[in-house]
C-alpha cells in the first residue's frame, strides 16, 4: 500500500511552491444530519473536519505545475473516505467550470472510496454531475489528467479516473470499481491494483511519486505546445543508402522490408521527437506492445503518434491507436502514423477480441479526423491491417518498404500458385516504393537525412 497523503500534501507534492490558490465554492443549505436525516451524520462530518482541517472530501483550486497553470482537484481520503456527496459535487463542478472559463487543463489527484452512504441516491447521482462536467470539458477541447492515489475505487474511478484522457497511477495503489469491502471474498486482490490496471490497458503509466511532478509537467508542456499550422512532416528515412537505386523487383522490396536490421518504429520516434510520452492500453482490457502511441514535441510543436513495430497488430493495438487519434483530434493536435506490420493478427484470440471491429474503428478514426494525419510506411505494409493506419492522400514511403493487398506468399496461395511463384507474384502486385508512388497510393519516397 502506498503512503496516503492528505489532499493538500498531495497538491504540494506536484505543484510549484506557493502557487496553489483555492477556488471559492458555493454554499449549500442542508437539513440536520443531511438530506436523508441520517442520525449522526453531522457529528461524523464534524469529526472528519476536526481530524483533517477540511470542510469536505475534496479541495479544488488552481496551481502551477512546471510553470503551467491548471485547474486542480485533490481528494482528502481522511474525510469520510474521500467519499462523494452533494457538497463534493458542488466543488467538482466548480473546478470543471473554472477550467472551461479560463481554458485550463484539469488535473485530478484522486483518493476515494466511492459515494457517501449517508446521502444515499443523492450521493450516487453526483456521478452524473461529474460525467456531465467531464463531457462539457472534453467538448471544449481541454485535456483531463488523472492521478490515481490509494485508493481509487467506486464512482470516483468510474468517472474522474477512468474517464480522463491521460491516466497515471501511483505504485501499489488500490484501483478498481469494487472496493475491498464489497468485492467477492474469493477475488484476487492483485486484480485491483494500479499495476494490474496498467497491464489490462486501463492506465497509461504507473509512476513513482518522485517522478510524478516531472511527468505531469512534461504532459502539460506537450499539451500546451503550439500546434503545427499544417500536417506534421514525415520523418526522414533511417535505413537505406543515399543515392542507392530503388529495389529492382517486388521481391527485393519484400526482402529489404523484412531485413532484421531495418530500423523500427522506436528508432524513428526517437529521431523525430525531442520529447515523447506514451499512452498505453485500449481501455477495454488489452494492450499491444507492437503498437506505440502517445504525444510528443517536434521542433517545439505538439504531434500525436501511433506506430506499428513490425509485428502482427492485435485488436488492442488498433483500439489504442484509435483512442489516440480521437484524443488528438479533439485537442487539435496533428497525427503521425508509422505503418509497419505483416498484417493484423488473425489467430483465434484476435478474432475473439474483435479484430474486425477494432480495425474498422481505426479506419473510422483516421477517416473522421479533422486534424491532418501524416503517414510514413517504414517497412511492411500488409493488407488492411496496415492500411487502417494510413492517411488517404498523405502517405509517404521509405526506400526499404512495400505495401501489398496481401503478403506475396499468401497471394500466391490464394491464386493456387506454388510457393516458388511468390517472387513473381510480388512483381505482379506492384508493391515497390516507386510502384506505390506511380499508382497514387503514396505521395513520394522519403530519403534518409543527408550526412554532414
Amino acid at each position: 500500500m502506498t503512503t496516503r497523503l492528505s489532499a493538500r500534501a498531495a497538491i504540494a507534492s506536484v505543484t510549484d511552491p506557493g502557487s496553489f490558490a483555492e477556488l471559492p465554492v458555493p454554499a449549500r443549505e442542508s437539513a440536520a444530519d443531511g438530506p436523508l436525516a441520517w442520525t449522526g451524520y453531522d457529528a461524523s462530518r464534524t469529526r472528519a473536519a476536526d481530524r483533517t482541517g477540511e470542510q469536505e472530501s475534496v479541495v479544488v483550486g488552481t496551481a502551477l505545475v512546471g510553470g503551467h497553470r491548471v485547474a486542480l482537484v485533490s481528494f482528502e481520503f481522511g474525510f469520510l473516505g474521500g467519499s462523494l456527496g452533494e457538497r463534493t459535487g458542488d466543488r467538482l463542478e466548480a473546478a470543471y467550470a473554472h477550467a472551461r472559463e479560463h481554458r485550463l487543463p484539469l488535473v485530478s489527484l484522486i483518493a476515494t472510496g466511492g459515494s457517501r452512504m449517508q446521502e444515499g441516491m443523492l450521493a450516487l447521482t453526483q456521478l452524473q454531475r461529474v460525467a456531465r462536467q467531464s463531457v462539457l470539458t472534453r467538448a471544449a477541447g481541454l485535456p483531463q489528467i488523472a492521478v490515481l492515489r490509494d485508493p481509487t475505487t467506486g464512482g470516483g474511478w468510474a468517472t474522474l479516473g477512468a474517464g480522463a484522457d491521460v491516466v497515471l497511477a501511483l505504485p501499489g495503489a488500490q484501483v478498481g470499481f469494487a472496493g475491498s469491502r464489497v468485492r467477492p471474498a474469493d477475488a484476487d486482490p492483485a486484480a485491483y491494483t494500479a499495476e494490474s490496471q496498467y497491464a489490462s490497458g486501463h492506465v497509461d503509466a504507473v509512476v513513482e511519486p518522485a517522478r510524478l511532478p516531472g511527468l505531469l509537467a512534461d504532459w502539460l508542456r506537450i499539451l500546451a505546445a503550439p500546434r503545427p499550422t499544417g500536417p506534421a512532416e514525415p520523418p526522414a528515412a533511417l535505413g537505406g543508402v543515399p543515392g542507392a537505386p530503388p529495389p529492382a523487383s517486388g521481391w527485393d522490396a519484400v526482402r529489404q522490408a523484412r531485413h532484421p536490421d531495418r530500423p523500427r518504429a522506436g528508432a524513428y520516434l526517437d529521431a523525430y521527437f525531442t520529447l515523447r510520452l506514451p499512452l498505453s492500453g485500449d481501455r477495454a482490457g488489452g494492450t499491444d506492445p507492437g503498437m506505440l502511441c502517445g504525444f510528443g514535441l517536434r521542433e517545439g510543436r505538439a504531434v500525436a503518434y501511433a506506430a506499428q513495430c513490425g509485428t502482427a497488430t492485435r485488436p488492442a493495438g488498433y483500439r489504442t491507436a484509435a483512442r489516440t487519434i480521437r484524443l488528438a483530434d479533439r485537442l487539435g493536435i496533428p497525427v503521425l502514423t508509422l505503418v509497419d506490420t505483416p498484417g493484423a493478427a488473425n489467430d483465434a484470440a484476435a478474432e475473439r477480441a474483435g479484430a474486425g471491429a477494432a480495425i474498422a474503428d481505426t479506419f473510422a478514426a483516421v477517416a473522421g479526423a479533422a486534424v491532418p494525419v501524416t503517414t510514413l510506411l517504414i517497412g511492411e505494409g500488409g493488407s488492411g491491417g496496415a492500411l487502417a493506419l494510413a492517411a488517404p492522400g498523405n502517405t509517404w514511403v521509405t526506400p526499404d518498404s512495400y505495401f501489398s493487398v496481401i503478403a506475396p506468399e499468401l497471394a500466391a496461395a490464394i491464386l493456387k500458385r506454388p510457393p516458388a511463384e511468390a517472387p513473381a507474384t510480388a512483381d505482379q502486385l506492384r508493391i515497390r516504393p516507386q510502384d506505390l508512388v506511380s499508382l497514387g497510393v503514396a505521395r513520394g519516397i522519403v530519403g534518409p537525412t543527408p550526412r554532414a
